[in-house]
């Protein structure tokens, strides 16, 4: 399929729909999903079968958790706060798994493209602009979808195992404020149990 033939498929439907827009970003986790579960030979979570490792919370993230069934919710999505277009995707089944990292070299910034987004952040931009911006960032976005996930991405088998599944542990009030918290999140501060709020974490 083509940049406009993806666009207009259900699928990319689904990540916009959950997204709210379509911009380069959410094209660069749809590449990624895709290429790394037909990587690991698997389809979309309906539980906990694959794990995602994600090491930004960007737009990218997004088309990862509607593509694999990931989401925080269920235990199977894993942040990592490292600021880098990558992530991890784990079949609890084989055992294996897969991490995608941009090339430092597929995506270069357009100097236009990021010039008029920082007008428009500041609110410095007249209507000409912004209709050019989206211009921009659909073109943008129609060039990733156009791009094999193997010219955008770096792919490393994962090593180190698969996380444990989910847990659920039963919920107890912080001697501070009160609130019911996970038994097995609450810290001791002062021979209390307390909240990692409270207790200024």
């Amino acid at each position: 399929m083509n940049a406009e033939e993806i666009i207009a498929s259900e699928e990319f439907a689904k990540c916009r729909s959950f997204h709210g827009h379509i911009c380069p970003g959410l094209a660069l986790g749809f590449v990624a999903g895709k290429s790394a579960l037909k990587w690991i030979k698997e389809r979309r979570a309906v539980d906990e079968e694959v794990v995602a490792i994600v090491e930004n919370d960007s737009c990218f993230v997004d088309a990862i958790q509607v593509l694999t069934g990931c989401t925080f919710g269920k235990g199977n999505l894993i942040y990592k706060d490292y600021g880098k277009m990558a992530f991890t995707l784990l079949s609890r089944k084989a055992g294996t798994g897969v991490r995608l990292s941009l090339r430092p070299d597929a995506f270069a910034p357009d100097e236009r493209h990021a010039a008029l987004r920082q007008k428009i952040v500041q609110g410095e931009a007249d209507e000409q602009e912004r209709k050019l911006f989206q211009e921009l960032h659909y073109q943008r976005t129609c060039q990733v979808l156009g791009t094999p996930g193997e010219k955008l991405f770096r792919f490393t088998e994962a090593k180190g195992g698969v996380p444990q599944k989910a847990r659920i542990a039963p919920s107890q009030p912080c001697a501070l404020c009160g609130e019911p918290t996970m038994e097995s999140k609450l810290v001791e501060l002062d021979a209390k149990r307390v909240c990692r709020a409270c207790a200024g974490q």
